[in-house]
């Protein structure tokens, strides 16, 4: 068997390599490469989409900047509907979420020729009035509250939704809001910014 041997200088030699090899950086792990502005395929979380579908409706129009919330209101009456509509919704299936503090406008219309319509805003009891009264907020109603008005009649209103609570939006003409053409109105002052929530449908 052959030996090796090593000087004394080549032994030194030896040594400082081993050192700067256990010194040296290790090279970063290989990542692999991404196209520049590709899109994410990784879907929103449910309860993104359905905020997103809520924030959707055109008949609600937020302007952050003036803390305003300006809603399109019109009553229907399909054939075989139980009550008359609001926005296609009824005995709360829409919810409609106001910061506290914000203004609300709404400009409100009736399509229904088979009988007058109106909107007040209560705040909510036990039990739906069976007609309208007093306003919760000043102005937060249409004229002729009980007595209704007719297609052709629109009517428009401002009103600053000053106090937290829930409140219903509901017909004032006797009869209307207790068969349910109501919608829910809540003041709300986490929220920070208005939206609608819509009732899941069994």
């Amino acid at each position: 068997m052959t030996q090796l041997r090593f000087s004394p200088h080549s032994m030194t030699i030896v040594a400082a390599c081993a050192v700067l090899m256990a010194c040296s950086p290790q090279a970063p792990a290989a990542v692999a490469p991404t196209q520049a502005g590709a899109a994410d395929t990784t879907p929103p979380a449910p309860a993104a989409q359905a905020v997103a579908a809520q924030d959707s409706l055109a008949w609600l129009v937020v302007d952050s900047a003036s803390r305003t919330v300006t809603l399109e209101l019109e009553v229907t009456a399909p054939p075989g509907a139980p009550s008359a509509l609001i926005n296609g919704y009824r005995a709360g299936d829409a919810r409609v979420i106001v910061p506290l503090g914000w203004t609300v406008k709404w400009n409100w219309s009736s399509a229904d020729s088979s009988a007058p319509h109106s909107l007040v805003v209560m705040v909510q009891r036990e039990k739906i009035p069976l007609e309208g009264g007093r306003a919760s907020f000043t102005n937060a109603m249409t004229r002729m509250v009980t007595e209704g008005l007719q297609p052709g009649q629109p009517d428009q209103t401002t009103f600053v939704a000053e106090e937290a609570g829930w409140y219903w939006m509901l017909c004032g003409v006797p009869g209307h809001a207790v068969n349910g053409e109501w919608l829910e109105l809540r003041v709300d002052p986490e929220s920070t910014t208005a939206r609608v929530m819509l009732k899941k449908k069994d």
